[in-house]
């Protein structure tokens, strides 16, 4: 019998009382109650109820078990409210057997009243009553209320009227203010995230568990708490309150020394205070809120108990080890959830421990929270009885008699740490693995049986838990570990769907709904995103359909405003939507906090293939997209985009023509297409546009840049606004401004006179052209009488030049600031009119008694031509001249003429450092584009680092040119100027201000010329080769400069001939850097400079014209949709990378493998001119190397394509009439729609969608007209095609599969599986044997079924089928093999889809998922919660394994074995009695288990050929350094060395850490790509973490043997040496090795030599033997060697050791090598003549 049951002895026949609730609990001493021995007067504890029970059941038994021979099973418990928790045997033990009674001689007094069992239970909700103490641990904030994990995944939610007796005070008090608190700032102080944090641990006490119906999804059950520590805290007296319990308190009050805390405990008297220094890590007293609540540790109380000290330090309260546990409690009550305590363990069981605290109290600890989920070993193995253990408390039992506790020995429980991992934030856990993460490869690493899966997920220290009725779509039965698809060992795909704090646990799912499901949660909605959903309902007011609310998915809705339902106007939305109807919207917003979506269904916002705008830093000028219409002004209109980005469409911005009112052209709701103008991401503000950019074209342009400041037009008037006049110009219609105040010299009141007696139509003539602003295409004239003759006479001001002193001016107030007026001229010249410098009469006016536009008269004080700045006067000249010979004295005097310390000793004053005095100057500061320098104290100079270096030769690093400079390092140098800090120049040495700045050269050539040239631009010629350095880095290109005072920029495309650099310019071009370039072009009218560092520069811009089919350039890629990628080649010449072009093997195409401004190489592939259309690919067969695989072959032309071709390709389009498939760049096949596919298809145009990856033939080719037809049936595609079964194929007796294709009352309708659409009835008698089974409960559309054929009718064409098991028992028995096939089969459609067996009698039972932890102890109350009804309909399947089947126990009712125990297989209790039918065994032939072999390796005879092959081999070798290599060739053959550089990091962290020699090649093979493909800064990177994490000496010599090989030899001597100074005493092999390597290779004998003497100091007297033998080998082995100084070497080591064969038999081999037989000769003579004894 299972573990829930408990044999019957001769002392058991009573059947144990039920258990009836208190009314009241009330406070238990600490030793509990014994019943009396003797009752008084002889009287039973029994009543006379009580004693007729257990006679009537004592009858029965003793009559049982005379009849059978066996003793009576009897259930422990009778109590329906515990029927899911676990007994535990606890057999009293007695001295001996008592002898069985006769038939009825039962007495009373025989009975034992043995000890009531401690059962343990787990929580849930039928266990979590109101009134129950539970610790929680908070997992998240919300506005209003706070969530509480709490144990055995459930979740509990504390509203904020009931987490404190304060907090609810002062929402009481926002509530009566109303509105008027609203801008109060107390609201802030009501978020509760000011009162609590995540991972706080807290007591609760339930409060409600009722069920709460969520719009769209299931009925959930709702658990209220409190927090309250009148709640909380119940039952709690000031006895209670002992030292090192749990106490939870609310801040009364916030002093200078700590807080008052409020325990609201019966008396009132008792207060608590926490003192600052025990509030933990992360609290600060300032910080805690009134009202806010912590779960203390009590450390001491007063004398008089009234003061209770308090610590809300975790890490103090969760040291179990400082005895910070439960030793002493007056009573039971003191054992309340979050205190400590050590406990006795009396038990220990498979699912849980049992045991005793202080020795009076029952505890018990579930699988959970014992340890045994979290680890791999068993309980049995970890804890013993007699153990010792220190536990948390966790949870109350109120229901329970005796009084008994739920205890945790989780660590982080214990601890009281966040969760399992430690980590120092609590959501590091849904950091890693966040909800929704779909695991491919889940591990089973523990089973449950009737409970659930305990899942690796990857994550240290937290796994991942699946509850039993979360493992599939339908309903399993019971698990087993050893045996089944969910045995231990066994991976599968789950995805998480939760993580549950206190069990330390992940949430998972196997559903394959669920996994297939788009979203669980409102974050996995991204904004922007496409979606597909439901109507679930419309929203009705009183004006009709206000918005719509649709399903994405369970539990996730969406709300579609009115102005979002279409893009125009619905009179009757409620015609058009529907509930229940699917549709397509595109999210707008989300509010994460409120679980609020926004969503349109505009057809222009859910198709547009634009650029989604949700953050204003992602935004740029110029970017187009559609936007919708949400507030319009006289002044414009807003336009909303996604999330917060919002923009202002002004009135001027709207259209090309005026627009007066925009409401009469626009309304709310409208979508626009626009542009950005002009975007200040930091305010969050944009200026958008609706008017077309190329309507303004080259010829308006070229006329624009004709129009001359300051001459004569004509213009017609074309509108009028309120205060300026639009006009058009005569011969090349351009729009001019023309305001009010321009019309007159005279007053306002003139103006207006004058503008209203203009009309539309009429003619102006001369208007003097004032201004011009060619960037935003605007055009200012006048008619002001005095600007019109000042043109006349030529003293008009149209630019700087004409700027004379003392000259009297003509012009008009731009605008008036406290300290003057700016007054402007044509040409946009503006002078400033100090206030000074006004009439005494004006200066005291507001304004200075002007208005903007007026016209003015001044003469000209001051010029300054540097800063072009001029000073104006009202005033006689006699008094102007002394103010400007004054102000200008006092600024251009220096402050101090005398130097103080000069750094070159010489130096007496400023005046001495003139142009191009040499001098000396000492570092300040070093910078990463200059030298901050002084010449003298207070006298400051730069030394740009375009001044610093003659020729790249002389940079050390080129990366930071300036490193090798240290401050207070003296230099040299050459005083060129000032330095204008504003203009980024230097200007004359004259030029100096208050506080001058020297601009310097420390170049040895500058130093060494006699004369001083200055670079400057017109000095710069085409080709010329220059030094430059980068001073900044943009997106598109690099600013360089080559002088102080010339800078130049090189595009990001002409930065390097290596195209993997420019993937990241910051990286690899950072500012500082030097680099040779050569100019491009020279602009000197707009003052540019274009260069390129490449090898080759292009000194023209590339053109159409100059593109060739098969070119290789380089592109930048600008955008990339679903479709195709677009790529910038240059400033005027981009092209399009499509499908067909984009990878060799069209299983790979997917265009997400670029991003945007990323470089790469491309091929032209086709050229458009007449359309100037470029197409290219990035195909590496094109650009890389003809020679690579193709998988897909490309068509270039229609020539390329014959017929009965078989060739994939993309559909480009679904039209009526067929399908159109892009085959290549300019070559589109056609297929009609009668050779789609071989069946009939109802739907055709649902099987096929843009951009689908479709096969098919080529029938024809015509290439006059140029059209292609392909066919996609699978007759003409495959060559193993077969025809699908038709009616007159099916025969009666005939076995076939199908799918449900409609479930009525009668029976169900099933298609044949491969057949042209031929389908049958099977009536519900033929379901299954019994009673007639409900169609519509066994059954779905879409399950998969075996059936036989039992009836045709060829006149109606109607089939009958058959589903019953006993008409598939003959196959079975015939032939057991076809049996393993057809079982095999039901298994693979079963795992695909869901189906029945071949009996279809699978039960769906209608579970509740509202709590995934009931039945944790293992006993399922599936059967008790279930519709009766469905009692009789469910049932085993019977599948083909014969071994299951003959496993079948036999009949068990009522826990009794009727096999007399003669079955040892596992048992499970039937139903009904439908199951016993069932379960009977049948005969079968046996048949041997299949072996499951490992196909993975047999990948391809050839080895890997894709990313999936090499990805499905590393799973079954992950340790295979020899796999993972192969890995990084595959990707470098691809050109994609970053891919290959990430799964050489993969490797690293994948190989275990054992595998130090796999690990040492992935480090090898990284340095060889890094040498290869890489920078020096990268490989010298990657040289340092090899040498981190192995062997530095063995890094060092297989990177010096790479460098040798690949020719780097400097890089190879300076490693040498590095490894010499470091390893030289370790390895007598690498001074060997240093010696060849400079003998050998550098030819550099000398050297060579020098080394065995530094070796034989360094390295152990030992080892100085063999390497003088190998140093003089290598002068006979080297070519370079002398061959005398090895003989000389080698008469040195015979002299002192003469007795050493192995020295004379080295030497005689040396000189047989040589030729040299006469001393061969002469040293065997030697050799025999010595005396070796």
């Amino acid at each position: 019998m299972a573990s829930t049951k408990r044999k019957a002895t001769s002392q058991e026949n009573v059947r144990p009382l039920k258990k009836s609730k208190p009314a009241a609990r009330k406070q238990l001493p600490v030793l509990p109650k014994e019943e009396p021995s003797f009752p008084r007067g002889g009287a039973s504890i029994l009543t006379p109820l009580e004693k007729k029970q257990i006679q009537i059941q004592a009858n029965d038994d003793v009559l049982f078990e005379q009849s059978t021979g066996k003793k009576a099973a009897r259930e422990e418990y009778d109590d329906e409210e515990n029927e899911e928790a676990v007994p535990v045997e606890k057999e009293v033990s007695t001295k001996g057997k008592r002898k069985s009674k006769a038939k009825g001689e039962f007495k009373a007094t025989d009975l034992h009243v043995e000890q009531k069992l401690v059962r343990i239970e787990s929580l849930s909700y039928k266990r979590l009553v109101p009134g129950a103490i539970v610790l929680g641990q908070v997992s998240q904030i919300n506005q209003y209320d706070v969530a509480l994990s709490l144990p055995n995944n459930l979740t509990g939610y504390v509203p904020i009227t009931s987490i404190s007796d304060q907090l609810t005070t002062k929402v009481e008090d926002l509530a009566e203010k109303g509105e008027e608190s609203e801008d109060d700032s107390e609201d802030h102080d009501l978020d509760l995230k000011n009162y609590f944090f995540v991972g706080q641990y807290l007591r609760a006490c339930v409060v409600t568990t009722e069920k709460a119906t969520v719009s769209g999804a299931k009925s959930k059950r709702h658990i209220e708490l409190a927090l309250k520590p009148r709640q909380s805290n119940q039952d709690l007296r000031k006895a209670d309150l002992v030292v090192n319990s749990m106490v939870q308190a609310s801040v009364r009050s916030v002093e200078d020394h700590g807080l008052i805390m409020d325990l609201s405990i019966e008396d009132e008297s008792v207060k608590g205070f926490m003192s600052t220094k025990e509030m933990g890590k992360g609290l600060n007293a300032s910080a805690i809120q009134t009202g806010a609540v912590f779960l203390c540790l009590i450390t001491g109380l007063s004398s008089n108990g009234a003061i209770i000290k308090l610590s809300a330090d975790s890490e103090k309260a969760g040291n179990l080890k400082k005895g910070h546990f439960l030793t002493d409690a007056p009573t039971i009550d003191s054992f309340l959830p979050g205190t400590a305590v050590e406990i006795l363990v009396s038990e220990v069981v498979k699912n849980g421990i049992i045991g005793k605290a202080m020795g009076i109290l029952d505890v018990t600890a579930d699988i959970i929270h014992s340890g045994a989920a979290a680890s791999s070993k068993e309980l049995e193995n970890r804890y013993s009885a007699s153990d010792k253990i220190k536990t948390r408390i966790i949870c109350s039992f109120p229901d329970a008699e005796p009084r008994k506790i739920g205890v945790s020995v989780l660590e982080h429980i214990t601890a009281l740490k966040s969760h399992p991992n430690a980590s120092a934030q609590p959501d590091a856990p849904l950091k890693t693995l966040p909800v929704s993460t779909i695991i491919p490869e889940a591990k089973v690493v523990k089973v449950e049986p009737g409970m659930g899966l305990l899942l690796d997920m990857g994550v240290k220290h937290i796994r991942g838990y699946v509850h039993i009725s979360r493992i599939t779509d339908g309903k399993i039965e019971d698990l087993e570990t050893d045996v089944g698809p969910y045995r231990v060992g066994s991976v599968h795909k789950a995805r998480v769907v939760g993580y549950n704090r206190m069990d330390g646990l992940y949430i998972v799912s196997m559903e394959p709904k669920v996994i297939a499901q788009p979203f669980l949660s409102i974050d996995d909605v991204q904004v922007g995103q496409a979606v597909k959903g439901t109507i679930d309902r419309l929203l009705i007011n009183e004006k009709g359909v206000s918005g719509l609310i649709v399903s994405l998915a369970e539990g996730i809705t969406g709300l579609v405003p009115e102005i979002h339902f279409a893009d125009i106007h619905l009179e009757h939305p409620e015609r058009k939507f529907k509930g229940g109807a699917a549709v397509t919207a595109r999210v707008l917003s989300k509010l994460s906090a409120k679980r609020q979506l926004r969503l349109t269904l505009k057809k222009a916002l859910v198709n547009s293939d634009d650029d989604v705008w949700t953050s204003y830093d992602d935004l740029q000028i110029g970017a187009e997209t559609p936007g919708t219409i949400v507030n319009i002004t006289s002044a414009g209109a807003v336009v909303q985009f996604y999330g917060p980005v919002r923009g202002f469409l002004p009135a001027g911005e709207m259209s090309e023509s005026y627009i007066q009112d925009p409401q009469t052209h626009f309304r709310v709701g409208q979508v626009v297409k626009v542009r950005i103008v002009s975007i200040d991401a930091g305010e969050g503000r944009m200026i958008v546009s609706c008017r077309d950019p190329s309507i303004f074209g080259a010829v308006q342009q070229e006329q624009l840049q004709n129009l001359a400041i300051g001459s004569a037009v004509t213009a017609t008037v074309s509108e009028k606004a309120n205060n300026e006049i639009v006009l058009e110009l005569q011969g090349s219609g351009l729009k001019a401004m023309l305001p009010f105040e321009h019309l007159t010299d005279g007053s306002e009141a003139k103006a207006l006179s004058a503008a209203k007696k203009i009309r539309v139509g009429q003619e102006m003539k001369e208007l003097l052209l004032l201004d011009k602003a060619e960037g935003k295409k605007m055009i200012q004239v006048t008619s002001k009488p005095s600007l019109v003759n000042a043109a006349a006479s030529e003293k008009l001001i149209k630019a700087f030049e004409d700027v004379q002193e003392d000259a009297e001016v003509d012009g008009y107030v731009d605008n008036t600031t406290p300290t003057g007026v700016f007054v402007r001229f044509a040409g946009g010249v503006t002078g400033l009119l100090l206030k000074a410098q006004l009439p005494d009469d004006f200066a005291t006016l507001p304004d200075f008694g002007m208005r903007r536009h007026q016209s003015i008269s001044a003469r000209i004080l001051s010029v300054d031509s540097t800063q072009q700045r001029f000073l104006l006067t009202q005033k006689p000249k006699a008094a102007a001249v002394v103010e400007k010979s004054s102000s200008k004295d006092t600024l251009l005097k220096p402050p101090n003429s005398t130097l103080t310390n000069p750094v070159d000793g010489q130096s007496a004053g400023i005046d001495d450092y003139t142009l191009g005095k040499l001098t000396k100057a000492k570092i300040d500061s070093v910078k990463a584009t200059q030298l901050n320098v002084h010449l003298a104290d207070g006298v400051q100079g730069r030394i740009d680092m375009s001044e610093v270096f003659d020729d790249i030769a002389a940079i050390k690093d080129r990366k930071q040119p300036l490193k090798s400079f240290r401050p207070q390092q003296v230099l040299p140098v050459r005083v060129l100027g000032m330095h204008d800090s504003r203009n980024h120049k230097f200007l004359p040495i004259s030029h100096r201000g208050k506080a001058p700045v020297f601009e310097l050269s420390a170049k040895p050539s500058t130093q060494l010329s006699a004369e001083l040239d200055i670079l400057s631009m017109d000095k710069l010629q085409v080709g010329d080769s220059r030094l430059v350095f980068i001073n900044n880095v943009a997106e598109d290109y690099v600013w360089v400069s080559l002088s102080p005072n010339v800078r130049g920029r090189i595009k990001a495309l002409d930065l390097s001939d290596d195209v993997s650099k420019l993937k990241d310019l910051a990286k690899n071009f950072p500012v500082g850097r030097a680099l040779k370039a050569k100019v491009v072009s020279v602009d000197m009218a707009h003052d540019r400079l274009d260069l390129s560092a490449r090898s080759d520069p292009v000194t023209k811009p590339l053109a159409l014209e100059d593109l060739s089919v098969g070119a290789i350039v380089p592109g930048r890629i600008t955008k990339v949709n679903e479709r195709q990628v677009m790529v910038q080649l240059n400033d005027s010449l981009a092209g399009t990378v499509n499908l067909v072009d984009l990878i060799d093997d069209y299983d790979m195409a997917d265009t997400a493998m670029f991003k945007k401004n990323q470089i790469e190489r491309v091929c032209v592939r086709h050229i458009d001119a007449p359309n100037k259309r470029v197409f290219l690919s990035t195909r590496a067969s094109r650009v890389l190397s003809s020679s690579l695989p193709v998988d897909d072959r490309e068509i270039s032309t229609i020539a390329d394509l014959q017929v009965n071709d078989i060739i994939r390709g993309f559909v480009k389009n679904v039209a009526n009439n067929g399908v159109f498939i892009s085959l290549g760049t300019t070559v589109t096949a056609f297929v009609r729609v009668t050779d789609l596919s071989d069946l009939f298809l109802k739907d055709w145009k649902a099987e096929f969608e843009i951009d689908q990856l479709i096969e098919g033939k080529i029938i024809e080719v015509d290439e006059t007209t140029d059209h292609v037809r392909m066919s996609l049936k699978k007759s003409h595609v495959d060559a193993d095609y077969k025809p699908p079964l038709t009616f007159n194929d099916m025969t009666v007796g005939q076995v076939v599969t199908g799918k449900i294709r409609k479930v009525a009352d009668f029976g169900v309708f099933i298609v044949v599986d491969n057949s042209a659409n031929v389908s049958g009835l099977c009536h519900r008698t033929q379901l299954a044997r019994g009673r007639r089974p409900n169609p519509l409960k066994l059954y779905n559309e879409g399950d998969v079924v075996k059936a036989k054929v039992l009836k045709i009718d060829p006149a109606t064409k109607r089939i009958s089928f058959g589903l019953k098991a006993e008409l598939f028992e003959k196959e079975i028995d015939a032939d057991a093999d076809d049996h393993d096939e057809a079982s095999a089969a039901e298994s693979d459609s079963d795992e695909d889809g869901g189906g029945a067996t071949v009996t279809g009698m699978l039960t769906k039972h209608s579970e509740d998922d509202a709590d995934l932890w009931d039945g944790i102890d293992g006993n399922q109350d599936a059967e008790s919660e279930s519709d009766p009804d469905d009692a009789g309909d469910g049932g085993a399947a019977v599948d083909g394994d014969s071994t299951q089947a003959s496993e079948l126990p036999g009949l068990n009712a009522g826990g009794f074995d009727w096999t007399g125990g003669l079955s040892n297989t596992r048992s499970r209790e039937p139903e009904s009695e439908t199951d016993t039918e069932v379960l009977q065994p049948k005969k079968k032939k046996r048949r041997k288990a299949e072996i499951q072999i490992d196909r993975t390796g047999d990948l391809d005879a050839h080895g890997p050929q894709s990313v999936a092959d090499f990805e499905r081999l590393l799973l079954g070798q992950p340790n295979s350094s020899v796999l993972w290599l192969s890995y990084m060739a595959f990707q470098l053959q691809l050109s994609e060395i970053d891919k290959a550089r990430e799964i050489g990091e993969r490797a690293l962290k994948t190989i275990h850490i054992r595998e130090q020699d796999e690990k040492l090649n992935v480090w090898v093979a990284l340095l060889n790509l890094e040498n290869t493909y890489g920078s020096e800064e990268n490989l010298e990177d990657t040289f340092k973490r090899a040498c981190q994490y192995c062997d530095s000496l063995d890094i060092h010599e297989r990177l010096i043997s790479i460098c040798i090989q690949s020719g780097k030899h400097e890089k190879a001597d300076a490693l040498f040496s590095a490894a010499l100074s470091k390893h030289g005493s370790q390895s007598p092999a690498l001074w060997l090795n240093a010696a060849t390597f400079y003998m050998s290779t550098l030819n550099a004998a000398s050297r060579a030599r020098q080394l065995l003497s530094r070796a034989l100091q360094s390295l152990p007297p030992h080892t100085h033997l063999q390497l003088s033998s190998q140093f003089a080998q290598l002068e006979f082995k080297s070519p370079h060697g002398d061959s005398e100084r090895g003989r000389t070497a080698f008469e040195g080591l015979l002299n002192t050791f003469p007795k050493r064969l192995d020295l004379w038999n080295v030497l005689i081999d040396l000189e047989i090598s040589k030729g040299e037989n006469d001393k061969v000769r002469e040293l065997f003579g030697r050799v025999t003549r010595l005396d070796l004894k």
